[in-house]
């Protein structure tokens, strides 16, 4: 579908999705985005749903701005996936066992690494300007500076929530792997200070919303934001590809006598801000809950822990600031899927897949989330799909 305009206060409203299938609140916070001074744009995701601070799905272009709760508390946050040698015909039948090993290499939850993990460590992995990003904690706000030691051990872990690992299966039969993660905890905390920061600046204070509070352009409250922004989107990039190391050390042990090997990694952040130029304007573009989707630019789109999920190129839609879904997006709060959902629920969704099953993860079970394929076919005017995986092991937080 192409997009559907609504009328805002500032910016019209683009959708790409049916309005009448938005909740209330969602097309509230929407609208209350289209009110900002700085805004020269908005678009809206198919995946788009309410979310704390901001609408996730949503693509707020701004100039001389930038509003924090609009990139969210996990600063960062993204896909990477990598195709494999391996085919289908490699696994064995019972997963369980890669499930595990995966598991004891990459800590999930709050858990982390008993000692820093370096790329040093992996064959192939670059360590150029790994000091220097370090050595740039220093610079990050006071108030979170003594997370170090725990933002260390963090580096290379999964989180929880919608965090995954997963080894999928695509339509030709080939093995991929793919994982979903951000900045941890360190992310989290530079959000939550810069956003109280912002709330109380005098600029603010006329808002409708004190959640859209922003920074902006030339003033040291800017500045402090975008260094810590900036150095929370390194984080969670390291992050990923550290992950994705450890994954790979598992795959080549557990694999060893069909010598895997692995293509270039896909990577990208939905949670983020970039500097682009749109209209002859520089623009701050956030994305909540959105990829780039630059004409040719690869992304990754991924269902729930029970359907699948799309390597997708983009087709570069400046009416959409260049962006495409992060996902299928939930059609329940966690609250309402505990509420509704039971373990017996979960287990017959998750047919299939190695995974947890527990009531533990019964707020990520496939029925909380909209279907993906739906989501993936209201887009066709912002990606192309190059491939669509199905995953068979899926490594919850």
């Amino acid at each position: 579908m192409s997009y559907v305009e609504m009328p805002g206060a500032q910016v019209p409203i683009r959708m790409w999705t049916d309005p009448a299938s938005v909740e209330d609140v969602a097309l509230r916070q929407l609208q209350n985005v289209a009110t900002l001074p700085w805004i020269k744009g908005l678009a809206v995701m198919p995946d788009v749903h309410y979310g704390k601070g901001a609408t996730v799905g949503s693509v707020i272009a701004m100039r001389d701005a930038v509003c924090p709760a609009a990139v969210g508390v996990d600063i960062g946050c993204g896909m990477s996936a990598v195709k494999t040698s391996l085919t289908a015909n490699d696994l064995p039948g019972d997963l369980s066992r890669l499930r595990s090993k995966i598991e004891e290499a990459i800590p999930v939850g709050r858990g982390m690494h008993d000692s820093p993990v370096t790329p040093d460590r992996f064959h192939g992995l670059a360590t150029a300007g790994w000091d220097d990003f370090w050595g740039r904690f220093d610079g990050v706000a006071e108030a979170v500076k003594f997370r170090e030691e725990r933002a260390v051990k963090q580096m290379g872990t999964l989180g929880g929530g919608n965090h995954f690992v997963e080894v999928c299966i695509d339509s030709t039969g080939s093995v991929w792997l793919m994982l979903h993660s951000g900045s941890r905890n360190i992310g989290k905390e530079l959000a939550e200070h810069h956003i109280g920061v912002a709330q109380k600046l005098p600029h603010n204070q006329g808002l409708v919303d004190r959640d859209l509070a922003v920074f902006v352009a030339d003033t040291p409250q800017m500045a402090a934001y975008r260094n810590d922004l900036f150095w929370a989107q390194e984080y969670a990039k390291n992050n990923r590809a550290l992950m994705m190391a450890l994954l790979k050390d598992v795959v080549r042990k557990e694999f060893k006598k069909a010598k895997p090997t692995f293509e270039p990694e896909i990577s990208c952040h939905h949670n983020y801000v970039a500097e682009e130029r749109y209209e002859g304007m520089d623009l701050l573009v956030t994305r909540k809950g959105a990829i780039r989707a630059g004409s040719g630019e690869f992304g990754i789109i991924p269902g729930s822990m029970g359907t699948g999920s799309y390597i997708v190129k983009g087709l570069g839609n400046e009416k959409a600031f260049n962006s495409a879904s992060h996902g299928a997006g939930r059609r329940m709060s966690r609250n309402a899927a505990k509420r509704r959902f039971s373990t017996k629920d979960l287990e017959d969704q998750t047919q299939g897949v190695e995974c947890r099953k527990d009531s533990g993860v019964v707020d990520e079970i496939p029925g909380a989330y909209k279907p993906i394929e739906q989501v993936i076919e209201q887009q066709r005017d912002l990606v192309e799909v190059v491939a669509k995986l199905k995953q068979v092991v899926c490594v919850k937080g």
